[in-house]
This record gives C-alpha cells, structure tokens and sequence, in this order.
C-alpha cells in the first residue's frame, strides 16, 4: 500500500508487461528507474514544467550530496540520440565542447567539497573517539567545529542540489526550483527586462550619455570612412535594383503616371503655358520653321502639285485646261508660302496668332475643347506605345544608376561621397546638428522600444519557456554549478568556524 501511494504520488504510471515505468515527479522531470535501469519513452509535465523523450539510467541511486543520482552532472548517457544523448527540443541548444568542459569542472569541484564534507565528518568521527577515550579537552574543540562544518556542508549542499533537483529524489517542497519553476523565471526575466532596460527614461539617458550625433559626425568626417559608407550604400542600391523585378517597377510607374494624368485636367494648364507662349511671341520661330520647309518642299515637288490638281480635274475637260490650273494654282501656292515666309507682318501669320490666342482661351474656359483635349489624353495613355516609353524610361534609369553605383568615380559617388564628409564635419562641430541628431535617434529608439516592449519581453518568456526544463536545467547548471559549489566549501569552513566560536564561548561562560 505504501509502495502504490508512493508512486500515485510521484506520477509513476505502468508503461507496458516489461517492467518499464514512466514517472515526473513534482515537475522536475526526474525519470523513474526500471528493472533493467532504464526509463521508457514518454511525455508528462507537472507544475507547469514539461519534459519530453527518453529518460535517464539509474546512475546507482537517488541523488546525494556526491551528485551523482539522475545522472546530474552528465556523466550518464542518454538513449535516443546521437552518441547516446537525446537531443535537446526546447532551442536552447546542445552541449557544446566548452559546454563539455564546464561540466567537467562542476563535477570537479562537487568532488572537492564532497570530500570537504566526508573529512568534516571523518574529523568528527575521530574527535569523537578522542573526547571518549579522554584524549583531553582540545578533542570537544575540534568535534564541534567539525560537527558545525557536517551542518554548514549539507545544509549548503542541500541548498544548491534544490536548484536544479529533488535533493535524494524526495519530492520536497519548493524543491528542484529551476526545473519546475522554468516558465515563472522566464516571464520575471522579461518583466524585469522590459521594466528595467526597456523604459522610455532609460533609453533615452543611455543614448544621451552615448552623445551618437558627435560620435558619427566624428566618425563620418574622415574620409576613409565616407568611402566605405559610400561603397555600402552603393552596395544596396544596386542589391535593392537587383532584387526590383522590371515587370513590377513599370506597372507601377505605368500605373503612377496614367493615375496621376487622369486625376490632373491637362487643358487649362496647356492653354496657359500656349497663352505665355503667343504673347511673348515664340511661336513665331516655329511659324518661320513650317513656312520655311513647306517652300523648300513646293519647290522640290512642283509636279506632285501638278498631278494633285490635274488628277482631281473632270474627265470632259481638255488636258492642257488641267496642265494651265494645275500651273496656276502651284505657282499662286508657292508665291504665298514664300511671302508668308519673308514677311512677319503677312496677314496670314495675323490669323494664326489670333487663331493660337484664341485656342489657349478655349482650353481654359471652353468646356467643350477641354472635353475633347481630356478625351485625346485618355487616348494617348491607353495606347501601348505610350507605355512601352514609360517600360524604356524605367530601363534606362536603372541601368544609369546601376552603371553610376558601381563606378567609383561616377558623379553619383563622387557627389554622395561628399555630402557624406560635408554632413560630418557639419555634425562633429555644430552642436545643436549634433543635438537634432540625437534627439531623432532617441525618438526612434525609444517609439520601437515602447511600441514593441511587450513583443519583446514576450519573445524572453516565451523562449524560456520553449526550453526543455531538464535540458535547461543542465545546461544552467554547467555555468554556474563550479561557483555554487565554492558556497558549499564556504559554508562548510564557515559552519566549522562558527561551531567552533559557539563551544567555546559556551565554555567561556560555563567556567
């Protein structure tokens, strides 16, 4: 009966007809020995710690002050893993070889103040026998310091054995603290880090006392610096262009223009800008352009006019009446084009100045010219040609500021180089630069750190508690277990000194 309330208490559940037991007691993931020495596979959590995958073998009993029971300090292997160790599943990582060798000297200095607590007992023992066959009064002296020393050493043993386990495999009370306590520790962790490292006052004072704006100024205004600067942002640029499919850039740009030219009426300001134009009188160099070409153009194909007019003419009428009107008309065609051309004042460039004035005054105010020329527009970007020029535009910008990123000596460079330096040495020597700078900095900083300081000391908690509580355990105690140990040397000298200073005033007082 007692044998089945022992283990309902410690969660021993049968496991199969072999013998095998799977057991977590208090949460602390210690495995229960089977018959042949081992644990089965299996899954259980209590106390909110969890632990998962094949159990230790029985290291020849529970664990004592030499720790050695539960296979603590690593000395036992471990079944379903490589090299007989089970891979750890919670992210913290597996032993490394200086993980290896910090365990080495947990187990040396567990050596060390085991034996510090056997000659504390072995002393005791011998005083003992002293005092009891009258070896005189120095044999009390040494009995109580090495009996206070056995106290200060167990109690001390006890103490950091309860960190990481049962101390002798007993479920005790507040017991085995890192194992089952793994998730508490890890949510104290992130509060402690959001409330003490994360808090708005001190990033900014931290910042402030870094003085980032002066530092960076300094460091930019030296041109070895700027270059490498230069060099990575080039770097980006051309990583970033790199990454930019062509495809998706023009049917952004395509659609940013087409957007930005359907929501922009194009014929007032075009009316304007033709106003200006006419009455600043330059529209007359591309008159003098159109009149000019159009005479040379007469001149060269006299007979294209001829076979305009003569082909046009009635079947009924004599050929030599077409040659003489077709005659006729190019010559009246030609002394037009060439007087338009020679004289500024020609009527004919009167018209068509009234003609342009009159046109700029209809796109502004005609609804009616406005419609159509908002009508033409919507033609012209729907057609293909137009956006295969907005795909060529973005090519040859591309490729210019690739070309211009990789060459050192390109103006890009040369130019982004030199407002590197000049931004430095403006920041190392003008203060209050160096105070915007700072203040920008610790805005940034501290808008990320109380925006996401709850992620943050989630991503601490939850973390920790991802961690493999056995594993965790283990790997915690590797770090520090060598100085825990030094307390159980200390407390065994100290305990021994107090008794000592104990028996003696006793004797002080009693004679």
């Amino acid at each position: 009966m007692v044998e089945r309330m022992d283990r309902a208490k410690t969660g021993e559940v049968p496991a199969g007809n072999d013998g095998r037991v799977r057991s977590i007691t208090g949460g602390s993931g210690r495995r229960a020995a089977n018959s042949n020495g081992r644990a089965g596979h299996g899954t259980s959590s209590a106390d909110g710690a969890s632990a998962t995958g094949g159990g230790a073998p029985s290291s020849g009993g529970p664990e004592g002050p030499g720790g050695g029971g539960g296979g603590s300090n690593g000395s036992s292997p471990r079944s379903g893993g490589p090299g007989g160790r089970r891979p750890n599943p919670g992210g913290i990582g597996t032993f490394t070889a200086a993980d290896e060798e910090r365990r080495r000297g947990v187990r040396r200095m567990k050596t060390i103040a085991t034996g510090a607590l056997v000659l504390m007992a072995t002393v005791f023992v011998l005083a003992k026998w002293a005092q009891h066959e009258g070896a005189g009064a120095w044999s009390g002296y040494v009995a109580a310091a090495a009996e206070a020393g056995m106290v200060g050493a167990l109690a001390d043993w006890f103490a950091v054995t309860a960190l990481f386990r049962h101390p002798l495999g007993l479920p005790i009370p507040h017991t085995a603290i890192i194992p089952t306590k793994k998730d508490q520790l890890g949510q104290s962790l992130g509060d402690f880090v959001g409330e003490n490292f994360l808090s708005a006052d001190v990033v900014r004072a931290r910042l402030r006392a870094v003085g980032i704006g002066s530092r960076l100024g300094a460091w930019l205004a030296q041109p070895e610096h700027a270059d490498r600067v230069t060099a990575e942002l080039a770097t980006a640029l051309r990583g970033a262009l790199a990454v930019l499919r062509d495809s998706d850039v023009q049917a952004v740009v395509g659609e940013a223009v087409t957007r930005r030219a359907d929501a922009q009426e194009v014929a007032p300001p075009l009316g304007s800008m033709l106003e200006r134009v006419v009455a600043d009188d330059g529209h007359r160099r591309l008159v003098d352009l159109v009149c000019a070409r159009a005479a040379d153009w007469l001149e060269e194909h006299s007979d294209s006019v001829m076979d305009a007019v003569t082909g046009g003419a009635p079947g009924w009428t004599p050929r030599f009446v077409d040659r003489r009107v077709g005659d006729r008309v190019y010559r009246e065609l030609l002394r037009f084009v060439t007087e338009m051309r020679d004289m500024p004042e020609h009527p004919a460039r009167g018209a068509v100045d009234r003609f342009l004035t009159d046109f700029a005054a209809d796109l502004q105010s005609d609804p009616e010219t406005r419609a159509r020329v908002e009508r033409l527009k919507s033609e012209v970007l729907g057609r293909g040609e137009v956006q295969d020029l907005i795909a060529s535009a973005w090519n040859a910008v591309r490729s210019m500021i690739v070309a211009a990123a990789e060459d050192e000596r390109s103006e890009l460079r040369v130019r982004a180089r030199a407002s590197l330096l000049s931004l430095g040495q403006r920041m190392a020597a003008d203060n209050r630069l160096q105070g915007k700078v700072d203040g920008w900095v610790e805005d940034a900083a501290v808008y990320v750190v109380t925006t996401y300081q709850d992620e943050i000391t989630l991503l601490i908690s939850e973390t920790v508690s991802s961690w493999d509580a056995e594993h965790t355990s283990k790997k915690i105690e590797a770090h520090i277990g060598r100085d825990l140990q030094f307390i159980r040397l200390n407390g065994t000298v100290v305990g021994a000194l107090a008794g000592l200073a104990i028996y003696t005033l006793v004797k002080v007082i009693g004679s």
